[in-house]
């Protein structure tokens, strides 16, 4: 059923693809909005699939993405899969009149996602990305008040998610490897403070990065360090690591009037969030800032619902869910200035044939025992 078809009383049918450990934070949001039902899983593994099912009471129970598809009448399903399947799975959604809600990273490259919008905008259906940083009332504040210039023009921004991931998380047999994640640190992990910074900013105008790696015995990088100008002109450096013993995910933002900063790990609250005035600010102007009295902390629940009251409204899909490719480009910046040792811009991303089907870039490598690169 399509986004301009859905009557608002009907209660919508959704399916989950992958039965990991995000996709409980799904099955939990669905459950706790009553206008949508989880009616059928899907997992390769019948173990984790019947214990998945049986905990959130799930009828249809499939091995496959595609048995899925074909037994079940559906308004939504939910990607909860590896990367690399979403391609794949998205378009077999579109195929089968599904509107699509898919985990991040969304796509392995800029084509892939492409292919993926081009399915969706074909068919009509609704392609939901995944980014619940964007999510939270906090979060939505700010963004009014840089929207409407109470806190005068944005200059200067930081980005860090600085996490920690040890062998163990790499013992996973697709993790640490180019053609199971598609990218390192920088798209598993850091992909979501800098699309957190972009949705507050807007869009970027150049990339100029470096890759490493550091210590772990992955293909991809651990570390990356970015400049990042942004098209209003701010400046922002971002770094993305799994080698952070004290891990914070953290965004600053210096304004003409304020800094803005949110500090936390995974999912941030009012109390993450924090505006420091300007000297010469006046107190009445600092109050206008305040924070809602009414907080929703960020995550899977209020994203999930802006795709429910879209679906059930017949309206396109919010901001809090669109915009997948300006973080895949990012990123993908990242990836092909570390390579080409020189800064990226939007248009000379579009015509990089390298770095529009794949990630792959030139990793720096300076663990202990490998030989440092000449520069060139």
């Amino acid at each position: 059923m399509t986004p301009s078809t859905t009557p608002a009383a009907v209660t919508l049918r959704a399916a989950i693809v992958g039965t990991g450990a995000v996709a409980h934070l799904h099955a939990q949001a669905l459950a706790a909005d009553p206008r949508i039902d989880l009616v059928a899983v899907s997992n390769r593994n019948a173990s984790r699939r019947t214990a998945f099912a049986d905990t959130y009471d799930v009828r249809g129970r499939y091995a496959t993405h595609a048995e899925l598809l074909a037994a079940e009448t559906l308004d939504l399903v939910i990607l909860c899969t590896p990367p690399d399947l979403h391609r794949e799975q998205t378009l077999d959604a579109f195929a089968a009149g599904v509107n699509v809600l898919c985990e991040k990273p969304p796509a392995l490259s800029l084509a892939e996602l492409d292919d993926m919008q081009s399915a969706a905008d074909a068919s009509g259906l609704a392609f939901a990305i995944v980014f619940q940083q964007r999510t939270g009332t906090a979060a939505a504040h700010v963004k009014r008040l840089l929207d409407t210039g109470a806190l005068g023009r944005p200059l200067l921004a930081q980005c860090q998610t600085l996490w920690l991931r040890q062998d163990d998380y790499y013992a996973v047999d697709w993790r640490g490897t180019w053609d199971g994640e598609g990218g390192g640190t920088t798209l598993g992990h850091g992909i979501h403070q800098m699309d957190l910074l972009a949705h507050l900013l807007g869009d970027w105008a150049e990339v100029d990065a470096r890759v490493w790696r550091l210590a772990r015995d992955i293909e991809m990088e651990d570390a990356s360090t970015a400049v990042i100008r942004f098209a209003n002109g701010v400046v922002a450096t971002a770094v993305s690591s799994v080698l952070s013993p004290r891990e914070t995910s953290y965004v600053r933002l210096d304004t003409e009037l304020a800094t803005v900063e949110v500090e936390h790990l995974y999912g941030h609250s009012g109390d993450s969030w924090r505006i420091t005035p300007a000297r010469g600010v006046g107190e009445e102007q600092v109050a206008s800032w305040a924070f809602p009295s009414q907080d929703e902390p960020s995550g899977h629940e209020p994203l999930v619902r802006a795709v429910v009251d879209a679906l059930v409204a017949g309206t396109p899909m919010p901001d809090l869910v669109t915009h997948a490719r300006r973080p895949l480009e990012l990123v993908t910046a990242i990836y092909a200035s570390a390579t080409h040792r020189r800064p990226v811009t939007p248009t000379s991303l579009d015509t990089d044939a390298r770095f529009r089907t794949s990630l792959r870039a030139d990793i720096t490598d300076l663990r202990p025992g490998t030989a440092v690169p000449t520069p060139t």
